[in-house]
């Protein structure tokens, strides 16, 4: 048997049934884990082909004030963020954390000691071959997880690491800043442990008629862009519009892609 005959046949024998997945899953990556969210990390992976094996999201215990209990939600990571950025081919950095002062907050009649805010920025390889760079400034009072659905403290990993834990929610902001189309919206583990979920949010009851709905705008087709780029990209060089004033007024009548979004926000880095 050759080597390449011995490498596939080896590799057929690593290959898991799903069963023998969920048990390495339940039994490493994520002890403890009931096996109904186990299953929703292997649906989430397979949607966004990942491999669960490098843990690319996390399971999260979060109150659902709507059922008032606890329930897991599937999360991605701020490790995920930069392997979709470095995995674009377009991610040129992620900066050291920039701290704001230490100050004292006092939370529950007890004093805790943390940076105000951290900033973080990432730059880009931009369309047009310019370097673009996305900040980020996160505060602690804000992002911090609490010690529980009645306490305003935070927990041991906040208290302990309030740097390191701010530093990833500025980063993953940065990250979703610099790469939209990659990272979406979704916010990170990071970002929501120790919040509250609201899964069945109603509007107000009195809210009795239902707006009229929106004609749809389709996309601004590539030959559209192509025969305004000019004119368009004069008004940001003469800084008669900024980046988002014009993607505003263009949408109008037609949605734009994230590359011709990147596109125009690069104009206005010419002059730099």
């Amino acid at each position: 048997m050759n080597a390449v005959a011995e490498f596939q046949e080896e590799s057929r024998t690593l290959v898991m049934t799903e069963d023998e997945l969920i048990d390495v899953l339940q039994s490493s990556l994520y002890p403890g884990a009931a096996l109904s969210s186990i299953k929703m990390v292997i649906s989430y992976c397979k949607a966004a082909a990942l491999d669960p094996m490098q843990k690319p999201v996390h399971i999260v215990p979060m109150w659902d004030k709507n059922s008032k209990s606890m329930r897991d939600v599937i999360m991605p990571g701020v490790g995920l963020y930069r392997t979709q950025a470095a995995r674009s081919n377009a991610l040129a950095g992620i900066g050291e954390p920039e701290f704001g002062p230490d100050v004292d907050f006092e939370l529950d009649g007890t004093r805790f000691r943390a940076p105000e805010w951290c900033r973080v920025t990432v730059e880009r390889i931009l369309p047009n071959g310019t370097l673009g760079k996305f900040f980020a400034k996160e505060f602690w009072i804000e992002n911090y997880a609490t010690a529980g659905k009645d306490s305003s403290q935070p927990n041991t990993m906040w208290r302990k690491r309030p740097r390191g834990q701010l530093a990833k929610c500025a980063e993953a902001q940065a990250l979703r800043r610099a790469f939209p189309e990659m990272t979406g919206s979704a916010p990170t583990a990071d970002e929501m442990e120790g919040k509250a979920l609201d899964v069945h949010a109603t509007l107000p009851q009195e809210t009795t008629q239902k707006p009229a709905p929106r004609p749809e705008i389709g996309m601004c087709t590539p030959e559209r862009f192509e025969h305004n780029k000019a004119a368009w990209r004069e008004l940001i060089l003469t800084k008669k519009k900024t980046p988002d004033q014009l993607i505003a007024q263009i949408e109008t009548k037609g949605k734009l892609s994230e590359y011709q979004k990147l596109t125009i926000d690069s104009w206005n880095h010419e002059n730099d």
